[in-house]
């Protein structure tokens, strides 16, 4: 089993001022404990889930650089990147770059978005959800086409929404035969039938239960294209988790964090990624490097 963690919130002791400090002491500590991804939200306003929508956020492209910076081991991605926001070559390019600057640990997370109000709010179009799936596949092909060996494609492309005409990508990326593409949401008739097709990783939401559902779905759709099943890997992200050695204040122990990951595991989970309350206070993520990881590696 592999674990992720989401840097949700940057509502932090001492303000803006100290975010970029923070943030640098958050990731280091998460990439030396264990983890063996780092994620942070593509969103622009706070989402209403985690806090109040004027509360801090961070782009989340130019903080996946930053980290970069700041890691040397763990992947790093967008949890996940909203479609709509970039054209597809800008999305390749920059998950691209990211992977070149890391030495080879960038994914490119994307999925169909939903966050209307912070796309009206900013002036970003926002297309009806069957249009975000069609710009999502077309977005899917053009990565294909422009993570090919040498140096992408030079065949024209030409999509539902968009053209292209060399699909030239320079440099290319370290991580082969691709940045590895992980696709969020669970829809059982649209998302995991892209995830089936394009995708090298898929998450979804929910406890054992419905994600081992999900699994199945997409083990249906990998049948119907002709895809090995388990060429996918398996990652849900869950509820962020208030973790402390004695569960005081009602928080969850390292034990009962143990049990609920097996559980997750045992519903197929890969790879189980969740945010941290007060992940500032650094001796959490440490706990767990101790406490959990150990004892769920081999899993």
């Amino acid at each position: 089993m592999k674990f992720g963690l989401q840097v949700s919130s940057f509502t932090w002791p001492d303000g803006t001022p100290a975010i970029a400090d923070t943030l640098a002491r958050v990731v280091r500590t998460a990439d030396d404990v264990g983890f063996d991804s780092i994620w942070v939200m593509d969103h622009f306003f706070q989402i209403r889930s985690v806090g109040d929508s004027e509360e801090p956020m961070l782009e989340g492209n130019t903080a996946l650089g930053f980290i970069a910076a700041n890691t040397s081991r763990a992947r790093i991605g967008l949890m996940v990147g909203g479609v709509h926001y970039r054209h597809p070559g800008l999305w390749v390019k920059a998950a691209t770059t990211l992977d070149v600057l890391s030495g080879g640990r960038a994914w490119l997370g994307i999925g169909a978005a939903w966050n209307q109000e912070e796309s009206e709010g900013l002036g970003f179009p926002f297309p009806p959800l069957g249009e975000r799936f069609e710009l999502l596949e077309d977005t899917l092909r053009i990565a294909h086409e422009m993570f090919r060996e040498p140096l992408g494609s030079e065949a024209a492309f030409s999509g539902t929404h968009y053209r292209a005409t060399r699909l030239l990508n320079s440099p290319q990326s370290i991580s082969r035969p691709r940045v590895p593409i992980m696709i969020g949401g669970g829809g059982e008739r649209k998302t995991l039938r892209l995830v089936a097709q394009y995708g090298d990783a898929a998450n979804v939401f929910g406890g054992p239960e419905k994600i081992h559902h999900k699994w199945d779905v997409l083990r249906r759709h990998c049948e119907a294209v002709g895809r090995p099943y388990d060429e996918i890997e398996r990652s849900t992200l869950q509820r962020r988790i208030d973790v402390s050695a004695a569960g005081r204040g009602g928080s969850t122990t390292p034990g009962q964090l143990v049990d609920r990951f097996a559980e997750l595991g045992d519903a197929g989970a890969q790879h189980v990624l969740f945010s941290v309350h007060d992940v500032w206070q650094i001796d959490r993520l440490e706990l767990l490097g101790a406490s959990v990881f150990p004892k769920l590696r081999d899993a």
